[in-house]
């Protein structure tokens, strides 16, 4: 997997005069089955999250209000993602190092898991991320 893995994902906007509504289906709009889902919320100014990696763990990354950047790395290259749509969503695939940064005032960052949480399926060592994906 590469970060040309992970995408960006336009989700179905359904518009209405008494507010919008998008959903999202497993397996439809998302290639997995969700087990799991948390959010982030009251991100002090300045703060990074992530700066990790999973073995096995699928996800997809919604800015549900304001605004943050996702930083995705594959050991070779890395690219800055800027989510600030409900609507939109990035898809983010095993054995890619993600942290979040840049969170906007009142930002809240919902994350749609293929499972429950396994400190086992985590790399939170860059070095041994680097290890496993490329011998190095």
């Amino acid at each position: 997997m590469s970060i040309n893995d992970c995408k960006i994902s336009d989700l179905p906007k359904i518009h209405d005069p008494r507010g919008n509504l998008t959903f999202i289906e497993a397996n439809s709009h998302i290639p997995f089955d969700i087990k799991r889902v948390y959010y982030l919320y009251d991100v002090p100014g300045g703060t990074e999250r992530g700066g990790h990696a999973h073995k096995e763990l699928h996800q997809l990354i919604i800015a549900m209000s304001g605004s943050f950047d996702v930083i995705l790395d594959d050991g070779k290259d890395k690219k800055r993602v800027h989510l600030n749509r409900s609507y939109i969503g990035l898809y983010v695939c095993p054995m890619i190092w993600r942290e979040l940064d840049n969170f906007s005032s009142g930002a809240v960052c919902l994350v749609l898991a293929s499972n429950r949480y396994d400190e086992v399926d985590y790399y939170r060592d860059y070095a041994e991320f680097m290890r496993a994906r490329w011998g190095a």
